[in-house]
């Protein structure tokens, strides 16, 4: 026979309805009690009937994530961050790696026509913006990042357009005039940082060279490697790159090292994400620095907003960003 709530109750000497109402994320349990029945549910391995549960209450008390890769070190601090956060309110955080899949990401809305999650802060990268816009739910989920944002939706991103016009303006401040971009896209992330970065080089009355960009990349270490490896055997002068993430700025740190090139003597190189690595990497990285705490913050709070008022207005969120200057720009 499982453990039944009653033992919960025993164990932690106090009644049965306040086990319940601790598992129900009940506000009126002092924190001394609630970490005492804590306390025992862990010590026991109880597990509530999520399914009966929410035939009673409507709510699961779980959100999921999904984004599109958890190998991705940006990704996989801003889970941990939200994870943290949720765990503040008395919700569970289940992730799901989507791969930006379409069908993927399809199974994780399906959750939404169940009871079995109580809404879903996600990160579309397959889905386009009409197959998003056409969820009846969207009082439910919370969206992130640049693709598929349609009207009605809350929504927390960046300004990637103005981040990268920062970063490109950085180096030019430097006296760099023949600036490489590698993860340009036609459109999302990369898209906008393109935009960003081609603004920056106009405002500075400097040609946009396309024969530095280079396009249509993964966004990791390999890529950037490859891709500065490909600049530097083009010919073409190159005195600092703009990487469109950190990983990708890390792989081509590698190849600049392999070529024997000075960094930033030669090529000053730059990235966006602001991840661990960067920070203890030779020469340390300069990068965008999006305030992740506050986008997981805010993703949370309007998740619990949406379960208090269903049909309160959509809310668009600016994630405030800082351009960490270190020593692969500044030496």
């Amino acid at each position: 026979m499982g453990t039944r709530l009653k033992d919960v109750a025993d164990l932690a000497g106090v009644s049965f309805k306040t086990v319940s109402n601790v598992i129900n994320n009940h506000p009126n349990v002092t924190e001394k009690t609630r970490e005492k029945v804590l306390k025992a549910i862990a010590e026991l391995r109880y597990r509530p009937n999520v399914s009966a549960r929410s035939l009673r209450h409507g709510r699961s008390g779980f959100v999921a994530l999904a984004v599109p890769e958890l190998v991705s070190p940006y990704f996989a601090a801003l889970a941990s961050e939200i994870g943290a956060v949720a765990k503040r309110q008395h919700l569970m955080v289940l992730i799901e790696e989507t791969f930006g899949e379409v069908e993927q990401e399809r199974v994780v809305l399906e959750g939404l026509d169940t009871r079995l999650i109580d809404g879903v802060i996600f990160s579309p990268m397959g889905m386009t913006t009409a197959e998003v816009a056409a969820r009846s739910d969207a009082a439910r989920m919370v969206l992130l990042g640049e693709r598929g944002h349609p009207a009605g939706f809350d929504h927390i991103a960046i300004d990637n357009v103005r981040a990268a016009r920062e970063v490109t303006t950085h180096l030019i401040a430097l006296g760099r005039r023949h600036i490489a971009a590698i993860g340009a896209q036609r459109a999302g992330t990369g898209g906008l940082r393109a935009r960003g970065y081609r603004a920056a080089l106009r405002d500075a009355g400097l040609p946009v060279d396309r024969r530095l960009v280079v396009s249509d990349l993964d966004f990791d270490r390999a890529s950037g490697a490859q891709a500065m490896a490909g600049l530097l055997d083009s010919g073409r002068p190159v005195d600092a790159v703009f990487c469109f993430n950190d990983l990708m700025a890390l792989g081509a740190l590698r190849t600049l090292h392999e070529r024997g090139l000075r960094v930033p003597g030669d090529v000053a190189v730059a990235g966006f994400d602001d991840i661990e690595d960067g920070r203890y990497s030779t020469p340390s990285l300069t990068t965008v620095s999006p305030d992740v705490p506050f986008l997981a913050a805010e993703a949370v709070r309007l998740v619990v907003r949406r379960l208090a008022d269903p049909d309160a207005k959509a809310e668009r969120i600016d994630v405030p960003f800082t351009l960490e200057i270190r020593e692969s720009t500044a030496g």
